[in-house]
Order: C-alpha cells, then sequence, then structure tokens
C-alpha cells in the first residue's frame, strides 16, 4: 500500500479537457461492490508500490508473449499500485507498457548496489526507502492500536486526514501525476474495479466506471495511502485497507481468479481478523472458484518491501515478471481458456 506507485509516464494532458477537482461533483461515489454480476474470468491485480507495479506489468506481459492474454479478463480488480496496472493495461498493449518501463531507467547514486544497498541509500530517484520505513512504522502503529479491521480503517482515515490538511494542494499534484502515467483517461468499456476506503467514515470503497467518479481520481484514490485524496468535498485513502493488498474476494462468483499479488499474499494485520489472501482463496475454492496465484519468485524479493519504492528497480521487477510470465503461460494456458 503506498501513495506513490510510480509507473510509466505518457505523453498528454494531466487531465481531460475541461475536468479538474473542482468540477467534480461533491457527492460520495457510488460503491460497486454489491453489483459485481458473476462471470468466468477474473484478474486480480493487487498492490505492491512502484515495483510491484513494474512486476505486474511484467508478468501481464511475459504471459502476453507467450501467447496467453489475461487482459481480457470477464472482471479486473486492481488495489494501490494494481490499479494504476489495471488503467494502464486498458489503454495501452503489455508489450507497449513493458517497453515503457525498461525504457525508462533513472539514475542511481554512483556505488549503490540494489541488492546489497543499506534502505537509507535506496533513494531511487523518489523519497527512498528511509520514507517508506516511516510510512510502514507510522501505520504500524495504528495497526497495533486498532482492535479490527473497521477501527482499523477509521484511524488510517483519521491519520491520512490530519496529513492531508498539512498538505496544501497534495490532492491536486497527486492528481496530476497519476494522470501522466495513464495512456487513456477514460473508463474502459469492460468491468474494471478499482478498491479504496472513505478516509472520513472508515467505510469500503468499489469504484467503477458507473460510480461517478474518473478513472484518474479512482486511480489516484486507491493509491494513496499517506494523505487523504480528495474527490470533491471526500478524501479516500488506499484500497489496501479494504481488505489486504488484493482484495481478490471481490471475484466471487467467478469461475477462474487468476491473482497477481506483489507482496506475495503477505498481509500486515493480524491473522485472527481473517484478512489474508489465503483465507480469501480458500473462500473462492469452497465456493466453487478455481483459483490460481502467482507471487513473485524468491530471486526477486530484494525488489519489494522497502525497496518497493526504488525507481531505479523498476525495469528489473519488469523484467523478473516478465520471465515468470513466459515460464508461467503454458500452465496456466488450460486454466484460462
Amino acid at each position: 500500500m503506498n501513495n506513490t506507485p510510480s509507473s510509466s509516464h505518457f505523453t498528454g494532458p494531466s487531465t481531460r479537457p475541461g475536468s479538474n477537482l473542482s468540477d467534480l461533483q461533491p457527492q460520495p461515489a457510488i460503491d460497486a461492490s454489491h453489483r459485481v454480476p458473476t462471470g468466468q474470468r477474473a484478474l486480480i491485480l493487487g498492490g505492491g508500490g512502484s515495483t510491484g507495479n513494474a512486476w505486474l506489468i511484467g508478468v501481464v506481459a511475459g504471459l502476453f508473449d507467450a501467447g496467453l492474454d489475461v487482459t481480457a479478463a470477464d472482471l479486473t480488480v486492481g488495489t494501490s499500485a494494481g490499479s494504476t496496472a489495471a488503467a494502464q493495461l486498458a489503454g495501452a498493449t503489455p508489450a507497449e507498457l513493458l517497453d515503457a518501463v525498461l525504457a525508462a531507467v533513472p539514475q542511481k547514486p554512483a556505488g549503490v548496489d540494489s541488492r546489497r544497498a543499506a534502505p537509507a541509500r535506496n533513494s531511487g530517484g523518489h523519497n527512498g526507502a528511509r520514507t517508506v520505513t516511516d510510512h510502514m512504522e507510522r501505520t504500524g502503529n495504528i495497526l497495533k492500536a486498532s482492535t479490527d479491521m473497521a477501527d482499523m480503517r477509521r484511524r488510517m482515515g483519521a491519520a491520512a486526514m490530519d496529513m492531508a490538511a498539512a498538505m496544501e494542494g497534495a490532492s491536486e499534484r497527486w492528481r496530476a501525476t497519476v494522470a501522466a502515467r495513464l495512456p487513456q483517461q477514460e473508463w474502459p468499456e469492460r468491468l474494471v474495479l478499482l478498491t479504496a476506503v472513505n478516509a472520513r467514515t472508515g467505510e469500503p470503497v468499489v469504484l467503477d466506471r458507473s460510480s461517478g467518479v474518473e478513472l484518474v481520481d479512482a486511480v489516484a484514490a486507491s493509491c494513496a495511502s499517506g494523505f487523504a485524496y480528495a474527490v470533491g468535498s471526500h478524501h479516500y485513502i488506499d484500497g489496501g485497507y479494504r481488505t489486504n493488498a488484493d482484495n481478490a474476494d471481490l471475484a466471487a462468483g467467478y469461475s477462474r481468479v487468476l491473482v497477481l499479488s506483489p507482496f506475495g499474499g503477505r498481509t500486515r494485520t493480524p491473522a485472527e481478523w481473517g484478512m489474508h489472501l489465503k483465507a480469501q482463496v480458500d473462500e473462492l475454492r469452497r465456493s466453487g472458484s478455481r483459483v490460481e496465484t502467482i507471487f513473485p519468485d524468491s530471486e526477486a524479493e530484494h525488489l519489494f518491501g522497502t525497496n518497493a519504492m526504488d525507481l531505479s528497480l523498476r525495469p528489473a521487477a519488469a523484467q523478473a515478471g516478465f520471465d515468470q510470465g513466459r515460464e508461467l503461460a503454458d500452465p496456466l494456458r488450460e486454466f484460462w481458456r
């Protein structure tokens, strides 16, 4: 869960003509979770920061390169960095997105070994691992003080609202950043669900093309794990706080569910809360769904965690995902078709 899931930038305006935050209707978003239809194939794109976004693109591109197109899923669920990937895949081919990641290689400070560098040195051209560590410590303290998931969401939302109040213009700047990452800014015709949480109430929110929120704002809301992102007079935080970084439960009723989880199915919430991916996968299977999960290989673990916001690691994460996708295409072919 991170409010800066960096991804490839595309040229073009940061907002659609005549569209900005002040133009948006002030009503809260219409939650889509109650109207998700059943179907055949669901693709779950989990959260995982900047490198997680690159890995997701790489996996989908690797599968595609090997002849397995998972972008044609009947349902795509995106959370945090996965919401960025879902929106990107709605406007560009997997190969185009992969090429953009591999071509954009930020400069790294001289002498830094990406596998062994101390966290404070892995700035990656962004706020760096120190910011990630501080964020994890701050949110970890909130988790420890929370009694259950609903309490945790309310506490996270309140803290994010305080942070937003101290950061004038943060939502406008974040919207422009997110918009620059999307090859198109219109919701796709196919069913895409992006997760978020209402920062004031702690209520989970699932956004789609009928929710009254533009695609850019839905992605920005789903990725907002630091400050609360404003849409009109309402504020939202990271969709990873809905249940976990994957939110695979939204695929209930789909016969085949493919989960791509940059966090490897891990969760920071206590096991007794029942929010971990395994619990959701078990429930989907009990309900009759066939479920397959893809996690990063152990050799790629250094690309995630406190290094998740290191932009210089994005090409390596994308390449690792691509290699996995190509390798897994044949085993998954019968499952997906």
